[in-house]
């Protein structure tokens, strides 16, 4: 399992936060929730947050999930 890669953000002139994942756009964060995830982007890993975030990252288990018995 690797680390989440190909994330960028944009802050906007009215504090509206563009969060971006290899060009298309993954979330739209306004008002609290902005300053929140801005405060956090400058504390910790950046990719590893805005991954976190949008939700698209992988939580470990896609191997042994492809191999249950429900989803051959």
């Amino acid at each position: 399992m690797g680390r989440p890669t190909g994330f960028d953000w944009t802050e906007r002139g009215d504090g509206t936060v563009v969060v971006t994942h290899r060009g298309r756009t993954a979330a739209t964060l306004r008002g609290p929730r902005a300053a929140k995830f801005l405060a956090e982007v400058e504390s910790g890993d950046a990719q590893l947050v805005m991954a976190r975030w949008t939700g698209a990252y992988r939580f470990g288990n896609e191997r042994t999930a492809r191999a249950h018995p429900r989803n051959r």
